[in-house]
């Protein structure tokens, strides 16, 4: 009998080592990107950015006024839907504290982009995105995994169904960029449904003004210069582009990755390259993306700025090489590819469709 309680002893010691050295070794990861400065600001990159978004919006709702009423504008939408996008990025870097010093000024930053430019309330996308890089995949844990309209993991399917539904969740792979059409129209609502709730929110007042008058004025902005028909496919359009345009620059980053049981406790540095994935590609990618391609540095990292990224990257992969740590990087269209083929097996009911490599060592312990 006296043998147990010996064991045990041990294997918590050495479970007790194993998280001691796990955890160092993200500060000594963290030491090399340091004294690489590749955690400095940028402000010249970052200034020239912010200076571009007033001028080009209005030099795109000039050029709207003068279209005028043609269905030619529904080219306009699609400039408006990825001006928007791009706008949301670089609101997402002051968020992340990655443009000034000044917690005050990232959070002015972002409020003037996100709500008053692009219609996406601050607030909302805070308390939500801080619980994911938190927990990034983690059941129970991240609200991205736990939408409504998707199924990514397999305990959802337990609920009842109608048989319509559940044709659809063992199929919702091919259906989830169709889906993406509503994403823009879900993001505004969700914002809205926020600032309005009884939840505390900061600033809520200066929310509520700021998207008033973004949503309302661009609303009557297209009803003011279209007539009612084509304005209502203006808005249609441009809220589709911008919604599949925002969930396609997405979805790559942590969908089809492991998901990790809620009781699963793991360290800083696994926790987040381990869910998440990188696309490879060059400048035009990280343009196109904002930055978010770089996924697992930008975890590690949320206040890095953007154009540093790309130079932490084979920082990374190759410290993560070292310590046998999975460091994921994929195509963009092979991301894709890996997402639709997930969300069928979770669809059709596999019951450990992407299982976390740490759970499975846990459990082989």
């Amino acid at each position: 009998m006296a043998a147990i309680p010996t064991n045990v002893n041990v294997t918590r010691t050495r479970a007790r080592a194993v998280g001691s050295r796990q955890a160092s070794d993200f500060t000594a990861l963290a030491k090399t990107i340091h004294d690489s400065g590749l955690m400095r600001r940028r402000y010249g990159y970052y200034w020239t950015k912010l200076a571009a978004v007033p001028v080009t919006l209005a030099a795109c709702i000039i050029a709207f006024v003068c279209i005028g009423d043609t269905w030619w504008q529904m080219i306009t939408a699609a400039v408006f839907a990825v001006l928007f996008t791009q706008i949301a990025f670089l609101g997402h870097d002051a968020a992340h504290r990655q443009i000034f010093v000044s917690g005050k000024w990232n959070d002015w930053t972002t409020l003037i982009l996100g709500n008053l430019f692009v219609g996406l309330s601050y607030g909302w996308w805070q308390h939500k995105h801080t619980r994911h890089h938190a927990n990034p995949n983690k059941i129970d844990s991240d609200p991205d995994i736990e939408v409504p309209v998707i199924t990514f993991t397999p305990e959802r399917l337990a609920r009842r169904r109608g048989r319509a539904a559940s044709w659809l969740i063992a199929h919702q792979g091919v259906f989830f960029f169709p889906i993406l059409v509503l994403e823009g129209l879900s993001l505004h609502l969700s914002g809205l449904q926020r600032v309005f709730g009884r939840e505390p929110l900061k600033r809520r007042g200066i929310e509520i003004a700021f998207l008033t008058i973004r949503i309302g004025g661009f609303a009557a902005l297209a009803f003011l210069v279209l007539s009612p028909g084509v304005a209502a496919a203006f808005l249609g359009v441009q809220l589709a582009l911008f919604g599949v345009y925002m969930g396609a620059s997405f979805a790559p980053n942590h969908k089809g990755m492991p998901v990790v049981p809620k009781e699963l406790k793991i360290d800083f540095l696994r926790r987040q390259v381990m869910m998440s994935r990188n696309i490879r590609g060059n400048r035009t990618i990280d343009v196109a993306m904002g930055g978010l391609n770089y996924q697992i540095e930008h975890h590690l990292f949320p206040s890095m700025p953007r154009p540093h990224l790309r130079h932490a990257a084979p920082i990374v992969a190759a410290y993560c090489a070292e310590l046998d740590v999975p460091y994921l990087e994929t195509g963009l269209f092979q991301s894709y590819g890996i997402v639709v083929r997930y969300l069928n097996r979770v669809g059709l009911g596999d019951r450990d469709p992407f299982a976390c490599p740490l759970a499975a060592g846990r459990l082989a312990l």
